[in-house]
């Protein structure tokens, strides 16, 4: 009997060589069971076992962050909370003081229980141990959504890549402000991903799971509302893709969008709720205190001056492109690489798009709103930290999109080293640097040796650990001291008095900042080199004469150690204080001696020169300072008053508009200029000077006063004089986008 043709229908070659092919229209997910990918996988779980092992034992010789002191003291409210069943409500009260309650902070929550719980007296090194198990489940995340896309080799690809990005492992470390939020948006793309590829079926276990990703994210930082945002988009237009051939209102399309938004409204209910359990201030009234989140949150950002591009600036007026810029020049090169090869061999396939448009989207849009919004960044990019995770996860797609292109075996192996050989240069850096791995500029940026002095470095602080831990082992009395105790004078007390803790006996940590250093009293003090001029940094008098250490990164000084080895500075300044200009003199005179670039005491002798009348000893002393810091405010301020001395307007004026160039808000030199051009019978540009004041926000009772003076002058009653102020006022609101503000004051406009 002649046997007929099978009617089976026959095999792709994808299927054929085991390969994940998910549709497009259903992206389900299948595992492929080729003998390469059980040793993928393999790999991946061991790498990642090593991976939690190796975060955990990096993390115990990191310093404290920046912020940490802050969120320790509101996790004790939170826990008073708790236990005293709301009684205790500090945690859930906004005052103009403490706009804690506003995060959420799960993270920094759990790290105060855990030492409180059992009884820990070390407890930042606790948070830092809890915070790098957040890191490693954010970086697990990222290679489990790799593998869901394109299998293990995938994931072990970006699950490398991660891990070796020194900034992200860096933040690992201590930051329990980003980095959490960073693992609860990962954990909920892959809980989205996840969802898609087994709808219609949900799991149960896919269910709970996805609640959890959206409650944490949520209970850390706000922000983490966007996982819903995200889950709506996307599940819509995945609604529309599965449907497209029978249309959006075919029954099927209706009945699987009832579906998805059924599930889509209960899981993010559950999540919110969740959230809620684990947030005092949404516990306390779930409703109106997220409308008073979303509406306040943006209200607290404050404005740090920062270097970038090799200037100091401000961080609510820094250029649009500093998030992507800072981005780009502090990433591994495999990682812009791999972003850039995905679209192009193997992302725009038809099998690969919608993946690939979430992964890209979840990484573009933050980006995007943060510029659109004109956010006010600082620190690099650790506000945007949660939008770098899916930037690895396509990465690592496309080496492995890129290694599937070439079937000779040679190729492949050569290929699949490709991008670990990439990875070296962050390697060997965080081999060298550790544990200042975050303080990383890539090859594209020309590494430390062209960022050092043009942007920030150890913007949080980690360094004054170890920098404390020397001065502990080294410092030793030199007969200056002032007291029984070594002074330690810092900017950043916070940090430095945690490691003297055991040490009060001996030490005492006094504030100082780095250009008021010589008028105050300290033996050793420690200093990032946050907050110096960048063309001091690059000068060739940095660091001072008096620097006994250097905590370096690739050779560069992030952190000094000073030691006083004289303290006439400290001494001249207590008798100017004392009105007493003479005697100080010679006080700073020898300072100077010591070290002629000492700015406390270059900017004390400049004052008492013009006290006394010494306007040419005055202007030497001004030459100088200006000649190793051109951008030096006092010495910039006095340089005016000098000019103004020797009736040169127009230098004085130039002298004025420097200032305001390189420090927008330095007010002083504002009224400076306005009174020269008073006194010039310039009117119009004293209004125009006080019209930039009010632009950035600066305003004060003196230069309304001056405003009111002007418009007098100009004719007007006192009711135009206020109308024209009112008007001034409100315009500079509104073409700051700040309609609030100025419709408050065209109502008062209008009154008159």
């Amino acid at each position: 009997m002649k046997m007929g043709k099978s009617t089976q229908p026959k095999k792709s070659s994808n299927q054929k060589n085991n390969e994940i092919t998910p549709s497009f229209e259903e992206l389900k997910f299948k595992i492929p069971n080729n003998p390469s990918e059980k040793i993928w996988k393999w790999i991946f779980w061991g790498l990642a076992s090593v991976g939690l092992i190796a975060i955990i034992i990096l993390s115990l010789g990191a310093g404290n962050s920046g912020d940490e002191e802050f969120h320790y003291k509101h996790a004790e409210n939170v826990y008073k909370y708790y236990t005293t069943f709301g009684k205790d409500s500090t945690a859930a009260v906004v005052t103009p003081n403490y706009n804690l309650p506003y995060y959420g902070q799960s993270v920094d929550n759990l790290a105060y229980f855990v030492t409180h719980v059992f009884n820990i007296e070390n407890i930042y090194l606790t948070r830092h141990i809890i915070n790098s198990i957040f890191g490693w489940l954010a970086m697990l995340f990222v290679g489990l959504i790799a593998y869901r896309i394109a299998g293990w080799r995938a994931a072990v690809i970006s699950f490398v890549i991660i891990f070796l990005s020194p900034r992200f492992l860096g933040h690992s470390f201590n930051n329990l402000k980003d980095l959490p939020l960073a693992t609860g948006m990962i954990f909920g793309i892959y809980c989205i991903i996840r969802f898609l590829q087994e709808f219609p079926k949900i799991k149960i276990k896919t269910i709970i799971l996805f609640i959890i990703s959206i409650g944490f994210a949520i209970s850390v930082r706000f922000a983490g509302i966007l996982i819903i945002a995200y889950f709506g988009l996307f599940g819509l237009i995945y609604i529309f893709i599965r449907n497209r051939k029978q249309g959006m209102l075919s029954k099927n399309s209706k009945r699987e969008f009832v579906k998805i938004l059924i599930l889509g409204l209960g899981i993010s209910i559950g999540g919110y709720l969740l959230a809620m359990l684990l947030w005092p201030f949404l516990l306390k009234a779930p409703i109106d205190n997220l409308k008073d989140t979303m509406a306040n949150m943006s209200n607290f950002a404050i404005s740090i001056r920062q270097v970038f591009e090799g200037k100091m600036q401000w961080s609510d007026i820094l250029p649009w492109y500093y998030t992507p810029k800072f981005i780009l020049m502090t990433i591994p090169i495999a990682v812009i690489i791999g972003i850039l090869l995905y679209p192009f061999i193997g992302g725009w396939r038809k099998e690969n798009r919608f993946t690939t448009f979430i992964i890209y989207f979840t990484f573009i849009f933050p980006i995007f709103w943060i510029i659109y919004q004109k956010s006010n960044v600082y620190g690099g990019w650790r506000h945007a930290m949660f939008a770098y995770p899916p930037m690895v996860v396509a990465a690592g797609l496309g080496f492995n999109a890129l290694i599937d292109l070439v079937k000779n075996k040679y190729g492949k192996i050569a290929l699949t080293i490709l991008p670990f050989l990439l990875l070296v240069p962050p390697l060997l850096h965080i081999i060298r640097n550790h544990p200042y791995e975050y303080v990383y500029f890539n090859e594209l940026s020309g590494g430390m040796n062209k960022a050092y002095g043009n942007y920030e470095m150890d913007y949080y602080y980690h360094s004054t650990r170890e920098a404390s831990e020397w001065v502990l082992a080294n410092a030793k009395k030199s007969g200056l001291e002032t007291g029984k105790k070594i002074k330690v004078a810092t900017w950043h007390t916070a940090s430095v008095n945690y490691f003297f803790r055991k040490d009060t006996a001996d030490f005492q940590v006094v504030f100082s900042r780095w250009y008021e250093r010589g008028n105050n009293d300290w033996d050793y003090a420690i200093f990032t080199i946050t907050g110096i001029m960048p063309e001091q940094i690059k000068g060739t008098h940095f660091p001072p004469p008096n620097t006994v250490h250097t905590i370096d990164v690739d050779g560069k000084p992030i952190c000094i150690i000073l030691k006083r080895t004289d303290k006439s500075d400290f001494e001249g300044s207590k008798l100017k204080k004392a009105k007493q200009t003479v005697a100080a003199m010679p006080y700073f005179k020898k300072a100077l001696k010591v070290d002629p670039y000492n700015e406390a005491p270059l900017v004390n002798l400049i004052e008492c020169y013009f006290q006394i009348g010494f306007l040419d000893s005055a202007k030497t002393l001004i030459d100088h300072s200006l000649e190793f810091i051109p951008s030096y405010e006092p010495a910039n301020y006095f340089n005016a008053h000098y000019y103004i001395s020797k009736r040169d307007t127009n230098m004085a004026l130039k002298s004025c508009k420097k200032i305001i160039k390189d420090n927008f808000k330095f007010k002083s030199a504002y009224y400076l200029a306005c009174n020269i051009y008073l006194g010039q019978k310039d009117f119009n540009s004293a209004e125009k000077m006080l019209g930039k004041l009010i632009d950035v926000d600066y305003i004060d009772n003196q230069g309304v006063e001056m405003l009111i003076k002007i418009y007098m002058n100009q004719g007007l009653n006192k009711e135009g004089t206020y109308k024209k102020l009112y008007q001034k006022m409100a315009k500079s609101f509104e073409k700051r986008g700040k309609e609030k503000e100025a419709e408050k004051f065209w109502d008062m406009y209008y009154k008159l």
